[in-house]
């Protein structure tokens, strides 16, 4: 579990080593479903241009700094599973910090995917198939060799760091924001800005219908095991929602909305017609949310919708 405490404490932690990223408003009507009366004021936070195309910095370098508040961080390193956004965080506040990082990805991981990481200092491993089978050997290896183990959502210190875009937008509205409205996969996105805005505003995570991980774990009362398909699986892959976030979600009374993959397409592609953004398919789930009216803002409402991040192929971007 954490809190507004722990989200403030990263904040001061990790001056310094993130960026600020922009927050701009947006003609509410261009997101609204057609008749659907739109909401008052809309911003788009673009933390799509933090440090690796992802808030996952933000995370990554709180879980180091924090270790390091404890002493020197160990002489292996940090080791992390993930081919994605959270391995190449974790590589770079690794090699920012000057700490060896290694990164444990499938056998089957994009080659593209494990060049970045290896432009970024890691060192990659890859092991099996699935995601699973790479996690459990990065446990294995931190065991091993007392490396600093970065879990990608579901570590008090990874969810308190994102958390401090919470913060910032607050900041960056005048705290003039009745709800804020990101795309959940994993949910430490969702548990730190949660934890951040928690008495100030709302917050509502978006899903795709093939990766309902908070939906199901707000239904049972428990994270489970769901399967996970469609086009935003490569950023909203977890296959179950983490404690801390269902924790923080139960308490603030988190909403969640499901959407369709034609829907997730289709808002990917306004975002770049209409703002010309790039952003992931996961991303895009915030907005097609919003696009389907599986969430409709109050009239007077004044939403912030947060794009997440940019690490995609934008070659389809301009098909017509």
């Amino acid at each position: 579990m954490i809190t507004r405490i722990d989200v403030q404490a990263a904040e001061a932690r990790i001056s310094g080593r993130i960026r600020r990223t922009p927050l701009i408003e947006a003609d509410p009507a261009a997101f609204a479903p057609a008749g659907a009366e739109p909401a008052r004021r809309m911003w788009l936070k673009l933390e799509q241009t933090q440090h690796t195309g992802s808030f996952k910095a933000r995370g990554a370098f709180n879980r180091l700094l924090s270790a390091a508040d404890e002493g020197p961080l160990p002489r292996a390193g940090v080791v992390a599973a993930s081919g994605g956004n959270a391995g190449l965080a974790v590589a770079y506040a690794a090699a920012r910090l000057g700490v060896p990082a290694e990164v444990y990805v499938p056998e089957t991981a994009p080659q593209i995917k494990v060049d970045r990481l290896r432009a970024l200092g890691a060192a990659v491993v890859q092991v099996g198939d699935r995601y699973a089978e790479a996690a459990e050997a990065a446990v294995d290896r931190s065991t091993e060799t007392g490396a600093l183990f970065c879990h990608p959502y579901d570590q008090p210190e990874i969810c308190a760091g994102q958390g401090t875009l919470g913060l910032e937008l607050l900041e960056q509205a005048g705290g003039q924001i009745d709800a804020v409205l990101l795309a959940v996969g994993g949910g430490g996105l969702m548990a730190g800005v949660a934890a951040a805005v928690e008495g100030h505003a709302a917050v509502v995570g978006a899903e795709p219908e093939t990766a309902p991980t908070l939906h199901e774990a707000l239904r049972a009362g428990t994270p489970v095991d769901v399967p996970v398909s469609g086009v935003a699986a490569d950023s909203l892959g977890a296959s179950r929602v983490g404690g801390i976030a269902l924790a923080v979600a139960a308490r603030t009374g988190v909403r969640d909305v499901l959407v369709p993959d034609s829907a997730i397409i289709a808002a990917r592609k306004l975002l770049w017609d209409e703002y010309r953004l790039v952003v992931e398919h996961g991303t895009a789930a915030a907005v097609a949310a919003l696009r389907t009216g599986a969430y409709r803002p109050a009239p007077a409402a004044r939403i912030a919708v947060v794009l997440c991040g940019a690490n995609t192929d934008p070659s389809d971007l301009a098909a017509p």
